[in-house]
């Protein structure tokens, strides 16, 4: 008992001289094997000067730096290695007129936004969508619990069975809709009878927008051998 008390005596007195010294209380946990709760009660009453304050804020800044930079480096050498990945799965696909149909049409109507790498394609014509349903089961082998469906329509077009009706042409759910977004129109009747509104389809995977980002370079490359 005696023994146990004198060594925490010397972790705090020795957590207490690395504080005073200006280290991050990160730093002095990394020595003293203490939780960060005695730690904070331990050095509650040490101030530090505004040269240490400003040191280690330089410290975290730096290291933030340093952490983003090797996550942008992690994420840029992970796009290359998928893309590449796909860029040579093309020589095969390309045979397949549905994976060209739906890589083409993805190219021309897709969400192509760096930014998010967030996978959507959004159309108002059915047999298009469903063609494109094909093509994301098949050979983006996208799992049914991920796919995510949202209706697009004017208020002078809405239907009682609009959500039904996108449904069935999808395979989606309706538990897997978002709420359908209805838009306000100036127009007073319907100029078109049997439009049913826009349906985009999404899903957040950043590793199937890079793959996609490969079959267009490795159709791209192929066609201009």
């Amino acid at each position: 008992m005696c023994c146990s008390i004198i060594m925490k005596l010397k972790e705090k007195f020795k957590a207490i001289a690395l504080r005073e010294s200006g280290k991050s209380y990160s730093d002095i946990l990394k020595t003293i094997n203490v939780s960060k709760g005695t730690l904070s009660l331990w050095l509650r009453d040490i101030e530090l000067t505004s040269e240490q304050k400003i040191k280690l804020i330089e410290g975290q800044d730096i290291g933030r730096m340093k952490a983003s930079k090797n996550r942008q480096k992690a994420r840029i050498e992970k796009t290359q290695s998928i893309a590449f990945e796909a860029k040579n799965e093309v020589k095969e696909l390309m045979r397949n007129p549905l994976f060209l149909s739906g890589l083409m049409l993805y190219w021309a109507e897709g969400d192509k936004s760096e930014l998010h790498e967030h996978v959507k394609f959004t159309n108002a014509d059915p047999k298009m969508i469903a063609l494109m349903m094909q093509w994301f089961r098949r050979f983006c082998k996208i799992p049914e619990e991920r796919f995510r469906a949202c209706i697009h329509i004017h208020s002078l077009h809405v239907k009682k069975n609009i959500e039904n009706y996108w449904s069935h042409i999808t395979g989606i759910p309706f538990s897997q809709f978002y709420r359908t977004q209805i838009k306000k129109t100036s127009l007073r009747q319907r100029r078109n009878k049997i439009y049913e509104g826009t349906c985009a389809i999404s899903t957040n995977n950043r590793s199937l927008f890079r793959r996609i980002q490969g079959w267009k370079m490795g159709f791209l490359e192929k066609i201009n051998q």
